[in-house]
């Protein structure tokens, strides 16, 4: 994941989300870092190729047109509002964090801001879970089916003490009722 991010990660649960090849693809992340910042990005997308198809995305504007889509389908602002409580229910199974008290991310419920994170949860909670993340992956490039993975450099740490064979640390699958591990 580190490799996947160039940067250490922080305040990883688990694997929310997996390539078909293994490798992360969302991981999970605790309401609160370990130097105390609250943090309420639950699901946090890693995978680069995913990252950049979320963000070729955002660059063409189709948050405007979910934005539009949520002031225009009352089921689909429905959808994305049920995903909004959805995502506190599975971030609160890590502790309650008084600070985020009611944020989850993405703008959600009442808006679109970052496809990487609705999208983040689709693919962790499955389809259906959030009605933007559906529709941003139905758009994307990219498809949680089909492996584009690079080694990432992960090679580095296949082997090494703690770290399975993707380069993941240890025993850290998610799965809870909100999302679950591929």
């Amino acid at each position: 994941m580190a490799a996947q991010l160039g940067r250490p990660m922080r305040g990883v649960v688990g694997i929310a989300a997996r390539c078909v090849c293994g490798n992360p693809t969302v991981v999970a992340t605790a309401p609160r870092l370990e130097d105390g910042t609250p943090f309420p990005t639950f699901y946090y997308m890693t995978h680069p190729a995913a990252t950049a198809a979320m963000s070729y995305l955002e660059a063409a504007q189709v948050m405007v047109e979910c934005n539009e889509l949520l002031g225009a389908d009352e089921s689909v602002a429905a959808g994305y509002a049920q995903a909004h409580a959805d995502y506190l229910a599975d971030r609160s199974q890590f502790g309650d964090v008084p600070e985020i008290a009611g944020v989850s991310a993405g703008g959600m419920p009442s808006r679109v801001k970052c496809l990487h994170a609705v999208a983040a949860q689709s693919l962790a909670a499955g389809p259906g879970a959030n009605p933007i993340g559906d529709l941003a992956l139905e758009r994307s490039s990219w498809s949680p089916d089909v492996c584009v993975c690079r080694d990432y450099g992960l090679s580095k740490y296949v082997g090494a003490e703690g770290f399975d064979e993707y380069g993941a640390r240890g025993d850290d699958d998610f799965d809870t009722a909100g999302g679950a591990s591929t």
